[in-house]
């Protein structure tokens, strides 16, 4: 009877680190490092300006806004997978818009350019600039809303 409140004490301790281990679970990717040069001769202008320096597509431009088609976005720089097709919705916005990220394919950063403060997505794996992430999606799903450039990602139709 003496060791049932140490024993429980262990269990608790047990359990609160495994929590807290499964909680903090990164999924780890592979990075793509190039240099500036190196990406200037990959990518068009457009698409530069757009991942590396942090610009903004023309709202609707690229054909992507309208565009539900089954399969998955991928990041037009080094083709990792961000987005479902499935969380795809249409905001009105003018840009592409998706409610949720595949797990451990895109990284907030605080953004505080323009005399805003926002969060700015990247991809996870090259660190391009993908557009936004703002509160205003569908609350049914996940309330979240991905305002992506259209030059930022690409589309694989599903087989």
């Amino acid at each position: 009877m003496k060791n049932v409140p140490l024993a429980l004490f262990v269990i608790l301790f047990i359990n609160l680190n495994v929590f807290s281990q499964a909680k903090n679970k990164k999924i780890m990717t592979k990075k793509v490092t190039k240099t500036e040069e190196e990406w200037k001769r990959e990518l068009t202008p457009q698409q530069y300006f757009v991942l590396r320096e942090k610009g903004t597509d023309a709202p609707s431009d690229g054909g992507l806004t309208s565009h539900f088609e089954k399969g998955t976005y991928l990041c037009t720089a080094c083709n990792t997978q961000l987005f479902k097709s499935n969380s795809k919705f249409e905001s009105h916005c003018g840009w592409p818009s998706f409610d949720d990220a595949i797990e451990g394919k895109v990284t907030y950063v605080l953004d505080k350019t323009h005399g805003m403060i926002r969060t700015e997505i990247i991809c996870a794996t090259c660190d391009s600039h993908l557009g936004h992430i703002f509160d205003d999606g569908p609350k049914e799903t996940t309330g979240k809303r991905y305002c992506v450039n259209t030059t930022s990602i690409k589309f694989v139709k599903k087989d």
